[in-house]
């Protein structure tokens, strides 16, 4: 994770003019960017969901090439508080945690990083105020050709390619289905089992205890345990030129009716209505159990949108969505082919629940103007003397070195610490 994501320069260092940063930009653009169509529909149950549509943000104020949007799904649980608070709050923790003076590919660089940091530190300012709801989350950022999504819970984003593939871009976090996460969880003091009933008989999903949540990640749930984690599953992929269709849904959706159905449903349908239909396809197969959100983000071709690919000779053929690790050292080489045969590149993906890997090494002594070093997750200014390393004590570290950073303050590392089941959470419940 560490080489992945490489290093980060700080903050408040290292400032570039904006003149040069967007005369960088623009020369980072090798294509035209994509024309964006969304649109979203709802049915409520429980009144727990909430969304996020946002198609204005920018990297550098003042340039409109350097946009990008961001959607996301929050399905709330014990009530809306965690998935109110997380859409207020969530987008500008993890612009906070992205360093300044950043080129365009850079910025991409150490965008997972910073959405670790933001889900985490959203995470600790929702429990400091005591309460014990809870909320899934599925967070994507489009910039340009570039899908960026993060995910705690099992709300879900496929992508529907040009050429019919469907593919997932999250991970679901339930117990019942995720090996890992079960392990992760007993591993770190939690219990896993089902609801049990008069007479022994154990019934439902599996779950968590103390609590009885059915999921290994989340935002607040501070009732159940530290070891339901906010750590968010990242992956960052490249459309080709050829564009592709987002879907994303709480599992409202994915309870009733699989990915691939929902893609076919509403194939050929602008976006706005493409989302009802989905809406209306998982109402129809299992009725209004839950409440049921969608929204669906068309990455259309600016001008002339490329004729469909022609279908594979033969089943064990290449297919038109094929996800690949990006090569060191030919990337613009290999970039420029996939994107000509209407290939979806991969360029990050990590699903670790631990801070150690996820917020990597910093070799380098960052310090702020005034002296001061900074929490990775909190953004709070650290004397010196008072800055943990993330790898301080950690088993699953890649760095021998717990001088080395990224550094955290005493609250983020005790948050740290009750996550991987080192220490009891000190938080209380009011």
């Amino acid at each position: 994770m560490a080489e992945g994501e490489g290093r980060r320069r700080h903050h408040r260092q290292d400032l570039v003019p904006l003149a040069a940063l967007i005369s960088r930009e623009l020369k980072s653009e090798k294509m035209e960017r994509p024309v964006l169509r969304y649109g979203c529909a709802a049915q409520c149950k429980k009144g727990e969901d909430y969304f996020l549509m946002k198609t204005d943000c920018h990297r550098l104020p003042g340039n409109p090439s350097s946009t990008f949007s961001v959607f996301a799904i929050f399905d709330g649980h014990n009530g809306n508080a965690a998935a109110v608070f997380s859409r207020d709050h969530l987008l500008n923790h993890v612009l906070g945690a992205m360093p300044r003076g950043l080129s365009r590919d850079e910025w991409l660089h150490a965008l997972p990083r910073a959405l670790v940091s933001g889900f985490v530190k959203t995470d600790k300012e929702f429990q400091s105020r005591g309460q014990t709801s809870g909320t899934t989350v599925t967070f994507v950022i489009v910039d340009g050709w570039t899908i960026t999504v993060a995910s705690v819970g099992d709300s879900r984003c496929i992508l529907d390619s040009q050429g019919g593939d469907v593919s997932l871009l999250t991970v679901d976090h339930r117990l019942e289905e995720n090996v890992e996460e079960r392990e992760r969880v007993t591993a770190s003091g939690g219990e896993v089992g089902r609801l049990s009933i008069v007479g022994g008989a154990e019934i439902g999903p599996l779950r968590c205890w103390p609590g009885g949540l059915c999921l290994s990640r989340s935002i607040g749930d501070m009732d159940v345990g530290e070891f339901i984690v906010p750590v968010p599953y990242v992956k960052q992929v490249k459309l080709s030129s050829a564009g592709g269709r987002l879907i994303i849904a709480s599992d409202g959706i994915w309870d009733a009716i699989p990915s691939e159905t929902a893609a076919k449903s509403c194939r050929g349908l602008p976006a706005e209505l493409a989302a009802k239909q989905v809406v209306k396809e998982a109402l129809k197969s299992r009725g209004l159990k839950d409440d049921t959100t969608c929204i669906v983000v068309d990455i259309i071709p600016p001008d002339h949108p490329p004729p469909p690919p022609s279908p594979p000779k033969k089943q064990n053929k290449l297919k038109s969505l094929i996800f690949r690790k990006r090569s060191r050292d030919s990337a613009g080489k290999l970039a420029k082919k996939l994107s000509a045969i209407g290939i979806v590149e991969e360029l990050f993906e990590e699903g670790s629940a631990m801070l150690a890997e996820r917020l990597g090494n910093d070799s380098s002594a960052r310090q702020t103007t005034s002296g001061l070093f900074m929490c990775a997750i909190c953004q709070v200014d650290l004397a010196p003397t008072e800055g943990i390393s993330v790898h301080a004590g950690s088993i699953f570290s890649t760095s021998s070195k717990p001088w080395q950073g990224p550094f955290l303050c005493v609250d983020c590392r005790n948050k740290k610490d009750a996550m991987e089941g080192k220490r009891p959470s000190g938080v209380k419940v009011i």
